[in-house]
């Protein structure tokens, strides 16, 4: 009687996967859907896939660091129709201001009819890219420089301060990376990574990938990126690899004979987690406006350090006075920002004035 059950079971989960593929079909995954991005393009679709996948189909590429699996809230996109009611993978992403204004993961929302989205324009010009490895270099004894020229297509257009996605082969895997590289040099990229204990994007590059080798990324991404059109004197913060995105803005300034006043602030622990220091220390001596400010906040006795000591914070604390108009830019850990953004709110710097991007 017992050899029976398992073929019952088998049975009822098949009678239970027909019924729901004809309710798939019934509700849509057949019939022709158009789906509307920022109310002028306009895209005929035949069958039911995610939000995320159908615009990857058409080359529109949104930022989505764990493949589609609900577990990163990076594929945000404003649904203005169609999509239905929210669903319970999509609640911890999302603020209620978020969910009133219709924002979605679009790695949970299936196109079943017609669609109305709205993307910002960094996310339709980013492409898909084939690169080849051209350098790996140890910067720290865990953090490296990844550079890579583009192959196809050759060159990429970005703003100082954005980030590009790299795809692990085999694993579904996707990370973003900040862009450390001068924008200038459209045909290479630069990225520098900090190695994650298990992680398995940063063991790919760490150990895994040699010169050579061709990998798959995306982009350009990011609303963290220089305000061009301003002229306002410029703090910059960073820890560990949110140097990467503060190098690329520097060197765009270097390039235009540094137009604005810059006071850059990094923190590390000790001494062994500093690097690029004579290149900032260069730059110093080319640029009277240009002060780089290294600080660390637990030196070891063998450092012989002389520099500002404390947390980044403390220092940009002491180190600077009114902020009203100036603009800040903050690279780091989710907890340095906020630690930061706290200090330039007591130094009275305008929300509006200060930029970041938050590294998880």
């Amino acid at each position: 009687m017992n050899l029976f059950i398992p073929l019952i079971i088998l049975g009822v989960l098949l009678l239970i996967t027909g019924i729901l593929i004809l309710l798939d079909q019934l509700l849509g995954s057949n019939k022709e859907k158009v789906l509307t991005i920022n109310n002028d393009t306009k895209i005929k679709i035949n069958q039911t896939d995610t939000l995320l996948n159908t615009l990857a189909k058409e080359e529109i590429f949104i930022p989505s660091a764990c493949g589609g699996k609900a577990t990163c809230g990076l594929c945000k996109c404003k649904v203005t129709s169609g999509a239905g009611d929210t669903l319970p993978t999509e609640e911890p992403f999302l603020s209620e201001a978020e969910k009133e204004a219709g924002v979605r993961l679009s790695c949970q929302v299936k196109v079943r009819d017609d669609m109305h989205i709205e993307l910002p324009l960094d996310q339709l010009n980013a492409q898909e890219y084939k690169a080849e490895v051209t350098e790996i270099k140890d910067l720290t004894y865990d953090i490296v420089l990844l550079r890579v020229n583009l192959i196809e297509p050759d060159t990429m257009d970005f703003k100082p301060g954005q980030y590009a996605q790299i795809e692990v082969p085999g694993l579904e895997v996707i990370r973003a990376y900040s862009i450390a590289s001068n924008p200038k040099h459209k045909d290479m990229l630069e990225f520098i990574i900090r190695y994650v204990p298990k992680g398995k994007a940063t063991t790919y590059i760490h150990k895994a990938v040699m010169v050579g080798d061709t990998i798959s990324l995306t982009g350009p991404y990011g609303d963290f990126y220089l305000q061009e059109d301003s002229d306002k004197e410029m703090i910059c913060i960073a820890g560990g690899s949110g140097k990467a995105p503060i190098r690329s803005i520097l060197s765009y300034l270097k390039d235009r004979g540094m137009p604005r006043k810059v006071t850059y602030f990094f923190g590390a622990r000790s001494k062994k987690d500093l690097y690029y220091t004579e290149e900032f220390r260069e730059l110093e001596k080319e640029f009277d406006n240009f002060k780089y400010v290294p600080a660390l906040s637990d030196p070891d006795p063998d450092d012989n350090w002389d520099g500002e000591t404390g947390l980044i914070t403390e220092v940009v604390d002491r180190m600077t006075g009114d902020l009203s108009d100036k603009e800040a830019y903050l690279c780091g850990s989710p907890g340095m920002i906020d630690a930061c953004n706290k200090v330039l709110e007591d130094h009275n710097l305008p929300d509006e004035q200060c930029f970041y991007d938050k590294f998880s």
